[in-house]
C-alpha cells in the first residue's frame, strides 16, 4: 500500500512539472546556500597567508602558503597549502593549490579527472630559475617572477600572498588572484563532539560528512570594461554587476546543472551546465581569460566600481579593472590565465588545455525536427513525407521517451514502434538520420537487463550509506551509472553496439536528456551531495561534470560502434569545460515567447565563447504554444544557429511548418532553405572551429575587437567573420535599428543593398526576413539547388557571392570532406581558398590535402561590382564566361539581381583562376 501511495504522489509531481512553471523557492539562493553566505561576509584584506619556503621544483615555481601571524590557540590550526605555478606554450599559466598530502589530510580533496587533455601536458615548459623583486607596494616584501611567454611574466607576490600575470613592457597588469585579500581555503578536519555539520534544505539533509570545505578568491580582468561567458544562465551576454554600489540584483551568478522547467529569462540562477571559464574584453581591443577546473557547486559574483570603498585596499588606477568574487563548495585551486591578448587567442588557449571542438557529420549541421513526442511508426512516415510535400528540407527526425518500452532506454515500444530497422532504413533512403533519447537514470526493474547488470557489477552511485542510490525519474524508481570510473564508462559504451541496442542501424544517433543528473524527488531536483562514487568522491565534488562524464561515454560508445570511423553525434543537455570534444549542447527547456527568443543569442554566444560551438535552442519554444508570428521569427533566426532543431513538449499543440497556413509554411520554408543554402559555409566554419577553437556563431567584437559600439551588443552576431545576422524580438515589428561594424559596407543578403559600417542603420522590416548582412570583403560558398537532405546535395554546384570592399577585393575559403569520416585527420579534405584582387578571382589550396570532388563552381555573383563587362576568361583552359544580372538568390521572395559570371565551369578541387575582361 505505501508504495502505491508513493506512485502517487510521484505521479502527481509529473503533472506539476508539465504544468508549473520555474518556482524560486525551490532552488537554493546564496544566502541558503552556507558556503556562499559565508564567502560574501568576507571583507577585503581578510587573507593572512604569505607564500613561504619559495623555490624552482620539477620545472615550477612553488611556495607554501602559512598565516603571517601566529594562529589563536582557541581556533583551529591552519596547516600549509601547497602553491605551484606552472608555464605552458602559448602564454597560459597554471596555478594550484591544494593542502598538504604530507600532513595527512583526512581525505584526497578531488581534482576533476579526464577535462585537460593529454596534449596540454607536453606543452608545458620547465623553469629554470625565478627572479626576485621588490614591488611598489610591498611593505618590505618580494615578489618571485618567471618567463610567460614572449612579452609576458607570471608573479607571485609573498607578501601578502597574490598571484599575477603582467606584460613585461611596462608591467601592465593582466589577471590576477587574491589582489583584494579574498582568499580562503576552509581546510578538512575531523569533526568536534559538539560541532552539527549537517546542512537541511527542503525537507533533505545533507550529512556533510567532512564538513566546510570551501574555496574562494577575487580575480580582477585589467584593461577590461566587461567580462563574459561562465554559462549557463539565461541572461545578457555582458555579464552584469551582482554586487556593490547601484547594483539592485544581489544573487550571484550561480553554476550548479539543474534541471529547471520554463527557466526564467534575465536571471543569473544556473541552469543545465557549467563551464567556470570567463572572459575579458576592454577598449584596448584586447582580452584576457580566467578557468578554474573545479566541478563542485560554484557561485560567482561581478562586483561594481567602487564596491571595495569601504575595504581600504589602494589598487592601481591607471587601468580600467573589474574585479570578480568566485566560490566554490569544494575540491582544489586549479586555475588557469589566459593572456590574449586578441579574443581569438583567448579562446584558442583555453581550447589547448580543454581540447577542440569535434568536427561534426555534416547531416548534422541541417535541420532537426523533434517533438515528445512522436506517437508511432505511422506518425514519423507522416511526418517525413509531409516535409516532402512542402518542399522542405530536413535531415534528422527525433525521437523522444515515450518510443521506449516503458521508459526503459536502448528499447522500443513493441506496439508502437514494432519495426525500428525498417523505419531508420525508410529514412536513410532519403538521405534522412534519426536520433534517439537516451537519458541516464536506468529503471529499476529486476527484468530489465541494464539495470540487472548494473546492479550486479555494484556499477550505481550510492547514497551517504553505501547503498544503491535510488531516485525518481521518468520510468519512477531509478538508479544511475557512476560515470566518474573509466570501466563503467566503458561497459556503458558498450551498450551502443548494435547487438546490445537491437533495433538501432548506422543511421540512428543520440540524445542524452536529464544528465545534470536529474532527480524528481532530491534536493533542488538533483542527486544529493552527500552520495558517493568512485573512490568515496562525494556527489558535491563533481557534480557539475557528472553529465560531461555521461556524454563522453555516450560518444565513445557511437565510436566504437563504427570501429572508430564513424564521427559521433550526440546532443547532450548538461555539460562542462571540454564538452566541446563529445557532440553538441542545446539551451535546454525554454519557453514559447518573445523573451526566450531574445536571449537565445547571448547564451548561444557565451556557450560559444566558452568552447561549446555547436549550440542552439529549441526552435519555438519547448514550453507553450508559439502565435505563427513567433514561430516564424524563431525559424528566421533559428536558421543561423550552429544547431538548428525545433522541438516542443507533448502538452503543446503539434507545430510542425506546414500547420500555421499557406503563408506561414512559406516562410517557415524559405527560412530552412536559406540554412541549405549556407550549409558549405557553415561546414567550412565548424572546421575552423575544429582546428582552432573559434566558434561558429561570434560576438561582434571578436572580429571588431576595438568597436566599442560593439561590446555590449547581444541583439545581432557574426556567424563567422563574412555574415552579420539579427533577430526581430518583437510581435508587428515594423522597423529594426541595426549597427553594422567597422569602415568597409555591409550588403543586404536578400536584396544585395550596400549599407555603411560604422553606423545604426533604422532599416523597414518585413514579414519575409530578419536583418541579414555579407561584410564587404569576404566570399562566402553557398549551394542553390534545394534537396531533400543535405546528404543528397553533396554532388550539387557551388555558388560564390563576393562582396567587394572599397578595394574592390575579397576573400574566403571553402572546406569540403566526405562529411562523416575521420578520413579528413589523414588529409582526405578539400580546403581552397579564395581571392578575388584587381578583376581576377584565384582559387589556392591551403595545406596537403588528398580528397576528391567532381563538384564545380556553378555561378560567381559579385556585389559591389558596377555592370559593364559581358565576358570572363576561366584558366586554364583559356574559356570564355558569360557576365550578366542574375538572380542573387534562388526560391526567395524577392527576385533581387547581382552581377553573375555564368557557368565558370571550374572544379572546386581544382587550382584557377577566373580574370574579367
Amino acid at each position: 500500500m505505501k508504495m502505491k501511495q508513493v506512485a502517487f504522489l510521484f505521479l502527481i509531481f509529473l503533472a506539476s512539472q508539465t504544468v508549473h512553471s520555474w518556482k524560486k523557492d525551490e532552488f537554493r539562493a546564496c544566502d541558503q546556500t552556507p558556503f556562499c553566505k559565508r564567502a560574501r561576509f568576507r571583507k577585503p584584506g581578510a587573507c593572512t597567508l604569505i607564500a613561504h619556503d619559495v623555490s624552482i621544483s620539477d620545472g615550477d615555481l612553488t611556495a607554501k602558503l602559512i598565516p603571517k601571524a601566529p594562529h589563536d590557540q582557541d581556533q583551529d590550526q591552519i596547516k600549509p597549502l601547497t602553491l605551484s605555478v606552472s608555464v605552458y606554450q602559448d602564454g597560459i599559466m597554471r596555478l594550484k593549490i591544494d593542502e598538504d598530502p604530507s600532513l595527512d589530510p583526512p581525505k584526497k580533496r578531488f581534482q576533476v579527472a579526464d577535462v585537460v587533455i593529454s596534449e596540454f601536458e607536453t606543452r608545458k615548459l620547465w623553469l629554470q630559475s625565478a627572479s626576485t623583486e621588490k614591488i611598489n607596494g610591498d611593505d618590505g616584501g618580494l615578489s618571485s617572477v618567471v618567463y610567460l611567454s614572449d612579452g609576458y611574466e607570471a608573479v607571485l607576490r609573498h607578501d601578502p600572498f597574490e598571484v599575477y600575470v603582467r606584460e613585461k613592457a611596462g608591467n601592465r597588469r593582466v589577471v590576477s588572484l587574491n589582489s583584494h585579500g579574498l582568499f580562503d581555503f576552509e581546510q578538512l578536519r575531523v569533526k568536534k563532539e559538539d560541532e552539527d555539520w549537517e546542512e537541511r534544505f527542503r525537507g533533505h539533509t545533507d550529512t556533510r560528512p567532512y564538513g566546510p570545505q570551501s574555496i574562494s578568491f577575487d580575480v580582477s580582468f585589467y584593461g577590461s570594461d566587461f567580462v563574459y561567458g561562465i554559462p549557463e544562465h539565461a541572461t545578457s551576454f555582458a555579464l552584469k554587476p551582482t554586487r556593490g554600489p547601484g547594483v539592485e540584483e544581489s544573487e550571484p551568478y550561480r553554476l550548479f546543472n539543474l534541471d529547471v522547467f520554463e527557466y526564467l529569462h534575465e536571471s543569473p540562477f544556473g541552469i543545465y551546465g557549467s563551464i567556470p571559464f570567463m572572459v575579458s574584453h576592454g577598449k584596448s581591443g584586447q582580452s584576457s581569460g580566467f578557468f578554474w577546473l573545479n566541478a563542485a557547486e560554484m557561485q560567482i559574483d561581478v562586483l561594481a566600481k567602487g564596491w571595495d570603498a569601504e575595504g581600504g585596499i589602494l589598487m592601481p588606477t591607471e587601468q580600467s579593472r573589474i574585479d570578480t568574487f568566485w566560490m566554490s563548495e569544494a575540491g582544489i585551486v586549479d586555475t588557469f590565465f589566459f593572456v590574449g591578448p586578441g579574443p581569438k587567442d583567448v579562446v584558442k588557449q583555453y581550447v589547448s588545455v580543454t581540447g577542440l571542438p569535434a568536427m561534426p557529420q555534416l547531416f548534422s549541421t541541417g535541420y532537426h525536427q523533434c517533438r515528445w513526442n512522436y506517437r508511432d511508426e505511422e506518425d514519423v512516415e507522416n511526418v517525413d513525407s509531409k516535409f516532402d510535400e512542402h518542399d522542405i528540407p530536413y535531415d534528422v527526425l527525433w525521437l523522444d521517451i515515450e518510443h521506449t518500452d516503458g521508459k526503459r532506454y536502448f528499447t522500443w515500444d513493441k506496439m508502437l514502434f514494432p519495426h525500428p530497422e525498417e523505419m531508420q532504413r525508410k529514412l536513410a533512403a532519403k538521405g534522412r538520420h534519426m536520433v534517439t533519447i537516451v537519458d541516464p537514470h536506468i529503471k529499476r526493474d529486476e527484468s530489465f537487463h541494464l539495470h540487472k547488470d548494473a546492479s550486479q557489477r555494484g556499477y550505481y552511485v550510492k547514497d551517504a550509506t553505501g547503498k544503491d542510490y535510488d531516485g525518481w525519474c521518468w520510468p519512477g524508481s531509478s538508479s544511475y551509472p557512476d560515470m566518474l570510473n573509466p570501466e563503467i564508462r566503458s561497459w556503458w559504451a558498450e551498450k551502443f553496439s548494435y547487438d546490445n541496442y537491437v533495433g538501432s542501424t548506422p543511421s540512428l544517433y543520440i540524445w542524452n536528456d536529464m544528465n545534470e543528473p536529474s532527480v524528481f524527488n532530491g534536493p533542488e531536483v538533483t542527486m544529493p551531495r552527500d552520495a558517493l562514487h568512485l573512490g568515496g568522491v562525494e556527489h558535491r565534488e563533481l557534480h557539475n561534470a557528472y553529465g560531461y562524464y555521461f556524454h563522453m561515454a555516450t560518444a565513445e560508445g557511437l565510436l566504437k560502434r563504427g570501429d572508430g570511423k564513424d564521427r559521433p553525434f550526440v546532443l547532450s543537455r548538461a555539460f562542462f569545460a571540454g564538452s566541446q570534444r563529445y557532440g553538441a549542447v542545446w539551451t535546454g527547456d525554454n519557453s514559447a515567447d518573445w523573451d526566450h527568443l531574445r536571449v537565445s543569442v547571448p547564451m548561444v554566444l557565451t556557450l560559444g565563447l566558452t568552447g561549446m560551438t555547436f549550440s542552439g535552442a529549441d526552435v519555438g519554444g519547448f514550453f507553450g504554444n508559439p502565435e505563427p508570428e513567433l514561430l516564424v521569427r524563431w525559424y528566421q533566426l533559428g536558421a543561423y544557429y550552429p544547431f538548428f532543431r525545433g522541438h516542443a513538449h507533448h502538452d503543446t499543440k503539434r507545430r510542425e511548418p506546414w500547420l500555421f497556413g499557406e503563408r506561414n509554411t512559406a516562410l517557415m520554408r524559405d527560412a530552412i532553405r536559406i540554412r541549405y543554402t549556407l550549409l558549405p559555409y557553415f561546414y567550412t566554419l565548424f572546421r575552423e572551429a575544429n582546428v582552432s577553437g573559434v566558434p561558429v556563431v561570434r560576438p561582434l567584437w571578436m572580429e571588431f575587437p576595438s568597436d566599442e559600439a560593439a561590446f555590449s551588443n547581444d541583439e545581432a552576431f557574426m556567424v563567422g567573420n563574412s555574415l552579420l545576422v539579427q533577430g526581430i524580438y518583437t510581435a508587428r515589428a515594423k522597423h529594426a535599428s541595426v549597427y553594422l561594424p567597422g569602415k568597409e559596407s555591409w550588403y543586404d543578403l536578400r536584396t544585395g543593398t550596400a549599407y555603411k559600417g560604422g553606423k545604426v542603420h533604422k532599416l523597414e522590416v518585413s514579414e519575409e526576413s530578419i536583418p541579414a548582412f555579407q561584410r564587404a570583403g569576404t566570399i562566402v560558398p553557398r549551394k542553390g539547388r534545394f534537396r531533400r537532405s543535405s546528404t543528397q546535395m553533396v554532388h550539387d554546384p557551388y555558388t560564390l557571392v563576393i562582396a567587394l570592399n572599397s578595394s574592390q577585393a575579397a576573400e574566403g575559403e571553402l572546406y569540403v570532406d566526405d562529411g562523416k569520416s575521420y578520413n579528413f585527420k589523414h588529409g582526405a579534405y578539400i580546403h581552397r581558398r579564395f581571392v578575388f584582387s584587381n578583376g581576377h578571382l584565384t582559387s589556392s589550396p591551403v595545406g596537403n590535402s588528398r580528397f576528391s570532388s567532381d563538384c564545380i563552381i556553378e555561378r560567381v555573383i559579385l556585389l559591389g561590382y558596377t555592370p559593364g563587362a559581358k565576358t570572363a576568361l576561366v584558366e586554364p583552359g583559356n574559356q570564355k564566361a558569360e557576365i550578366e544580372l542574375g538572380p542573387l538568390r534562388f526560391g526567395g521572395q524577392h527576385a533581387a539581381v547581382a552581377v553573375t559570371i555564368r557557368k565558370p565551369g571550374v572544379r572546386v578541387a581544382g587550382d584557377w583562376k577566373i580574370k574579367i575582361l
